[in-house]
């Protein structure tokens, strides 16, 4: 199996300077939804046809095991296919997929495989309600399909067939050279239909099956932003729908968006409008509140996540607390049973079993023993303007509300830093450390008054 992805389109109607097939679906451009599907069928290799936007296509997707075949200038489906011939062998079969439907379901791209077999033409066709803009599929009296005919080159008749063709199809790549090198532009649009071949292999006795998709929304292309917005939602439909399957408790599953990988475990819930990117695991019983974004995160067993929080590129130990309006940063790690109150962010930073920071708090480059409380207000000077420096405290330190850390400095095993102290120098081990202004009060002095 080899196959040809189309996604030379312009797009116009996105309104875009995005090309079409870049455009995101699930928080991945649509594109590489379709090559993810083709790589589920082990190909032998994959040829993208690209056009508008070429250089930025590539730039975006270099990372895909595919060869590029430039379509220049753009004149119609069957013209596409034939720029990706010298990418295909001379024999086997060549499935065909287009980059702007992003939905197409593994399993049914493998049934169409297998209906094709070694050397039938297998199409994928569904039926709709209003099949309008789509090619109809014609059949004689027998059943057997005999041609599609696109709309605008269609009777009043042909119009009322509502099995319409969706592009994608198998055919044999030998016999497909032959047909693209007879194709014709005699049509409206003036284009070489990749759709004409369906004629030619009726004329030669070639058999000709067809396939029902999974669901109609694996078919639906996407040519427009309100497009894109509903298959967006179908997608994320879907994801609910497994992770429920798989024992998640989603509190409205029409309010969650997963871009990208999300593994759960037992007993996991999350609350509505949280966003998932990147890779997220979540141990079991994890709860998640409303609004937050976890982003390629680890979540350890019964960790709470209040909401409004943001977690990015963080580990966590079991049985944290996190928010509300929480931030934990890249290069964070949290022990077991930390809590991080509101307010509180921490970048870089290793934080040790049982500490906690419950309010209003900076922590950036600094790692943090355990049973250590940071008082309200406490932030790591940690830049000068021109380097970072890190912040080391051991554990069982306490350190009062208003402080601030500056480093490099060290706080030494069981010490306590009093309220409002600036910490300039080490804090040895077990001691009070106090750095403040001693209190005056001045006797007589009067608030000023307005003139």
């Amino acid at each position: 199996m080899q196959v040809v992805i189309l996604a030379a389109g312009q797009g116009k109607r996105m309104r875009s300077v995005l090309p079409k097939v870049l455009q995101p679906i699930a928080g991945r451009p649509m594109l590489e939804h379709v090559i993810a599907a083709a790589q589920t069928l082990d190909a032998d290799r994959t040829c993208v046809v690209y056009g508008h936007g070429g250089d930025a296509v590539r730039a975006r997707l270099q990372h895909a095991e595919v060869a590029w075949a430039l379509q220049e200038p753009q004149l119609g489906t069957g013209h596409a296919v034939q720029q990706a011939l010298p990418h295909l062998g001379e024999d086997g079969m060549a499935l065909v997929l287009y980059g702007d439907v992003p939905l197409i379901g593994a399993p049914t791209l493998r049934r169409l495989r297998d209906a094709a077999g070694s050397g039938r033409l297998a199409l994928l066709t569904v039926e709709l309600p209003d099949p309008t803009g789509y090619g109809r599929i014609l059949r004689d009296a027998a059943g057997k399909v005999v041609r599609i005919v696109e709309e605008k080159d269609a009777s009043a008749d042909e119009r009322r067939v509502r099995e319409v063709n969706t592009g994608i199809l198998v055919a044999p790549i030998a016999r497909l050279r032959d047909w693209l090198g007879r194709l014709g532009n005699d049509n409206a649009q003036r284009e070489y239909y990749l759709t004409d071949i369906i004629g030619m292999a009726v004329g030669e006795g070639i058999d000709i099956v067809t396939v029902a998709p999974d669901a109609v929304w694996e078919t639906l292309g996407v040519n427009s932003k309100p497009q894109l917005a509903e298959l967006e939602r179908i997608h994320q439909r879907n994801i609910a729908a497994r992770l429920m399957d798989e024992g998640v408790t989603l509190l409205d599953p029409a309010r969650i968006d997963v871009r990208g990988e999300i593994v759960c475990g037992r007993d996991v819930e999350i609350d509505v409008n949280c966003v998932f990117e990147g890779r997220v695991e979540i141990a079991d019983d994890v709860r998640i509140g409303a609004n937050c974004v976890v982003r390629n995160a680890r979540l350890g067993a019964g960790t709470r996540l209040a909401p409004f929080s943001h977690v990015e590129d963080t580990t966590t130990g079991r049985d944290c607390v996190i928010g509300p309006y929480a931030r934990t940063r890249p290069g964070t790690t949290l022990g077991d049973g930390v809590h991080l109150g509101n307010f509180v962010e921490v970048k870089n930073s290793a934080i040790a079993d049982g500490s906690k920071a419950n309010h209003l708090a900076y922590i950036g480059d600094a790692d943090i023993g355990a049973r250590v409380n940071v008082g309200a207000g406490t932030i790591t000077c940690n830049y000068d303007g021109a380097n970072k420096y890190r912040t080391t405290i051991e554990d069982d330190v306490f350190i009062g509300s208003d402080s601030q850390l500056v480093a490099p400095v060290r706080i030494g095993r069981g010490a306590t830093l009093g309220a409002g102290t600036t910490l300039t120098k080490d804090a040895p081990a077990g001691e009070l450390t106090v750095s403040r202004a001693r209190q005056i009060s001045i006797p007589g002095w009067k608030r000023p008054v307005k003139k």
